[in-house]
């Protein structure tokens, strides 16, 4: 966010509707591949705050002409009403519940419009090895129970998180607030 021409455009920014962030998506191919990582997903409720965190599960297979292994910084930035229901649900599938493209970046979002209103989920990514980018079809995302689990002291639905039901922990403040402070509507 610092590079203002590689940071993502501030229409996005203002616009989006959940922000999911999976640090270290692993991705390793030779002919058949796969790919998993996990993080964590926070809305914007009704009342325009962010809500607590949701844990999140990504894994994906592949094959063809492949070879390589990538480490993976991943953001996920639901654009519009139905990217949203898509990270509310405990499991969707990108490429056949929600169709992914790969943002824009820069401050100009003018660039941006007419990809944003076909995208439900833009992904942003900074990718160390040797593949040259990412390709999320076919990645499954579902909600991590376990880890919601062990942070919160007992099963949360998920929705019930997403929609604000469920206060934010102290741990997880500077990440909701973090959050806020990139996504918040441009004034």
């Amino acid at each position: 966010m610092s590079a203002p021409d590689k940071a993502i455009p501030n229409g996005i920014l203002s616009s989006a509707t959940c922000v999911a962030v999976v640090p270290g998506l692993k991705k390793a191919a030779f002919v058949f591949g796969g790919s998993y990582g996990q993080g964590v997903v926070t809305c914007k409720t009704a009342s325009g705050k962010w809500s607590a965190p949701a844990f999140i599960q990504m894994a994906g297979g592949s094959w063809g002409l492949q070879i390589g292994g990538q480490s993976t910084d991943l953001v996920l930035i639901a654009m519009n009403n139905r990217g949203m229901q898509d990270l509310l649900k405990s499991k969707f599938k990108i490429g056949g519940d929600a169709a992914a493209a790969a943002g824009p970046v820069g401050r100009n979002a003018s660039a941006a419009t007419n990809l944003t209103l076909k995208a439900e989920l833009l992904t942003y990514s900074r990718s160390q090895g040797i593949f040259a980018g990412i390709d999320l079809n076919g990645t499954v995302v579902n909600q991590n129970v376990d880890d919601t689990r062990t942070f919160y002291g007992h099963d949360i639905p998920f929705q019930s998180i997403l929609d604000g039901h469920t206060a934010t922990p102290p741990s997880a403040r500077n990440f909701v607030s973090t959050v806020a402070k990139y996504f918040r509507k441009s004034q």
